[in-house]
């Protein structure tokens, strides 16, 4: 009790002694880094409609800024625009174009370098080379930004929202587009993605790197140049994400590289080259997704094993399933596979013989890819029934033992 009473009084004490400042063309201060300089902790400062050309400003004081009517700062292409040094800053309500560019010091529109509990909320960002940029952060949350950029090659612009050594932080409900990366983390953990839309980027859609015990939930990845790309990380989970139409010779909508010990549940694969390619994956759990209208359900290499994939729906996809090996290791099991002819004479709702998802053709194009040429041609189909069969080139223990008749409700 005392204690609540303590922290009420403090409460009570900071609103006291936090002023307001507001900055504008027609107010006595007119530059918010003037407004920076007479604020103190605490203290928020409004800054009011106009365009606001200051250079590169930096932000050392736990103060909430906030823009009102969407005032802009403009780095003129020379700056980094906002330099966030203070924990506790809220930055909200601005626009924020025109950052500098350079590939060693990375200039960006918004920056934080190594602080705990900044928000950065509801702002625009356009035409900056990286967007919002957390360098060792703790306790960020970057949430609610719409960040944009327009060039076509990778190595001329920076990521949407680029995280580096942090830990616990929140991405929530941003909207990017136009990046190298929509979203981008390395050595970040114990963080949570979602409800972003990220799409239209030159590279991935999100990308992680050495990031362990992260989870992405509900976002939107979609027509970026390469999907999203999950690398060297541990204890991840992908729940109810979407995976869109991510198209291109070497595209996919989720790669999964040097992966262990993660959970994929719930996701939508819906017009990708490949809905997953995995390679060096183990110990992942992946159970009621759909993969739809791919070139590729999933690809899944010689090098995965003791995954289990069951309670999907394969529908419509070119290949359900295809890999480089004949070792598997891996096990399939009740998922519902809209290419299954078997029978359920007993009406359990699993089908009475086995179904073998890797086709002859499969195969034959993942080491032939001009064979595509013949898809669909009558050689090629009387090929794979004839396979299925007598088995003679896919792996006699690629198989779901128990396909499901109909198709799982998400």
């Amino acid at each position: 009790m005392k204690l609540h009473f303590c922290l009420s009084l403090l409460f009570f004490l900071n609103c006291l002694w936090s002023q307001k400042i507001e900055v504008g063309q027609d107010k006595s201060i007119k530059t918010i880094k003037k407004a920076i300089e007479l604020a103190k902790s605490g203290d928020t400062i409004i800054v009011n409609k106009g365009v606001y050309r200051e250079g590169n400003i930096i932000v050392d004081k736990k103060v909430i800024l906030q823009g009102k009517n969407w005032p802009t700062l403009d780095g003129q292409r020379k700056y980094e625009v906002v330099s966030i040094k203070a924990d506790s800053v809220i930055f909200s309500g601005f626009k924020v174009i025109n950052s500098g560019y350079a590939s060693l010091n990375d200039p960006c529109g918004i920056k934080i370098y190594n602080k705990t509990g900044v928000v950065v909320k509801d702002n625009f960002l356009e035409n900056n080379f990286f967007g919002i940029y957390v360098q060792k952060g703790v306790n960020c949350i970057v949430k609610n930004n719409t960040i944009k950029a327009y060039q076509k090659e990778e190595q001329r612009i920076g990521n949407g929202i680029h995280c580096w050594k942090s830990e616990n932080m929140q991405i929530i409900g941003n909207r990017i587009s136009g990046h190298r990366d929509g979203i981008y983390f390395e050595f970040v953990s114990n963080s949570v993605i979602w409800r972003n839309v990220s799409k239209a980027n030159i590279r991935y859609g999100l990308h992680f790197m050495f990031s362990n015990d992260d989870a992405y939930i509900s976002n939107v990845f979609k027509n970026n140049g390469a999907g999203v790309a999950v690398m060297f990380t541990k204890n991840v989970k992908m729940f109810n994400n979407y995976f869109e139409e991510n198209w291109g010779d070497a595209s996919y909508g989720l790669l999964l590289k040097e992966i262990s010990d993660s959970y994929i549940n719930g996701n939508k694969f819906i017009r990708n080259t490949s809905g997953i390619y995995m390679e060096g994956t183990s110990r992942v759990k992946l159970e009621r997704n759909i993969f739809k209208d791919n070139g590729w359900g999933m690809k899944v290499q010689a090098s995965c094993m003791e995954n289990v994939i069951s309670f999907n729906n394969f529908l419509s996809n070119t290949f359900d399933i295809s890999t480089n090996g004949s070792l598997v290791l891996n096990h399939f099991n009740n998922n519902y596979w809209d290419k299954y002819e078997g029978y359920d004479l007993n009406r359990d709702g699993i089908g009475d013989v086995p179904f073998h998802p890797l086709s002859l053709f499969a195969v034959i194009t993942e080491n032939n890819p001009s064979a595509m040429l013949l898809f669909r041609s009558f050689m090629i189909t009387l090929l794979d029934k004839s396979e299925k069969i007598l088995p003679s080139i896919t792996p006699d223990n690629f198989v779901d033992e128990s396909p499901i008749m109909k198709s799982i409700v998400l």
